[in-house]
């Protein structure tokens, strides 16, 4: 059955590569990007291959008018809410500014975003919402806290949808991502370059030297772009989707032994 899906940050990285699919398989889909040269390229890419199934929008979670206008204008089956921002730093002194903006886009923008398209669900009993995760709501990654902290709240925000939802006929679901080579996680840790001064700060340079190693091990993202699109397929998806399981199996590991851990 044909579904109209709405996918949020599709500028790039799983999100792009995850609506082109759903739209080559006959979908409806709206694809949003939060800034206009995105939205041209997203235009052209889709002219290109002859998607006229592929709708695109432009959308900044964060802006409340953007985020009505979308809203008020579409019924959608599923929504895939991807939008997200990664500020990496260690979180003894990394900027409140840069903390509370993962916050407002991470959570309380998806969130919002999410509430105006649950009103419509609830109101004819169906439809699906996914939610981007992260291994980080699941595990807290050293120098990378604050962004595990906005993962965690939307981990709490997904379950207690789950509940809640069930009885309207609403499915939910997370997608929880290892590091995969989307630059994605390169540009997070970029960031900490731009207010990190070592002859200011108490944290040692010498920890961003392991950054450079984590990163060229990063998974190919094909394998997690086809988890996405099975989940937001699927009549009936697992709520929690950790990929890699080699991933899923170390944080399962990390919550047993947490019981015994010392301060």
């Amino acid at each position: 059955m044909t579904k109209t899906i709405l996918i949020t940050g599709a500028g790039h990285g799983f999100a792009k590569a995850t609506a082109f699919i759903l739209a080559e398989k006959g979908h409806n889909v709206i694809a949003t990007a939060e800034i206009w040269p995105q939205v041209t390229e997203l235009i052209a890419e889709a002219k290109s291959k002859n998607l006229d199934n592929l709708i695109i929008e432009k959308l900044d979670v964060t802006k409340q008018r953007e985020r009505d206008y979308l809203i008020n204008k579409y019924d959608i089956d599923i929504l895939f809410s991807n939008a997200g921002l990664m500020e990496a730093g260690p979180i003894g002194e990394q900027p409140l500014d840069l903390i509370r903006s993962m916050f407002d886009i991470n959570v309380f923008s998806a969130l919002e975003f999410a509430q105006g398209f649950i009103k419509k669900m609830v109101a004819k009993k169906s439809g699906k919402i996914v939610f981007t995760s992260s291994m980080g709501g699941l595990l807290t990654v050293p120098y990378a806290a604050a962004y595990c902290a906005t993962k965690h709240a939307l981990e709490a925000i997904a379950e207690g949808l789950k509940t809640e939802l069930e009885p309207f006929n609403i499915k939910i679901a997370t997608v929880n991502p290892g590091a995969f080579d989307t630059g994605f996680n390169d540009r997070g840790m970029d960031s900490i370059r731009h207010w990190y001064d070592p002859n200011k700060n108490f944290t040692s340079e010498a920890i961003f030297a392991g950054f450079e190693e984590m990163l060229s091990q990063q998974f190919e993202p094909q394998m997690m772009i086809d988890v996405i699109v099975d989940v937001i397929l699927s009549e009936n998806p697992n709520f929690r989707n950790v990929c890699p399981q080699p991933i899923a199996d170390y944080i399962k590991q990390l919550q047993a032994d947490a019981w015994t851990l010392k301060s």
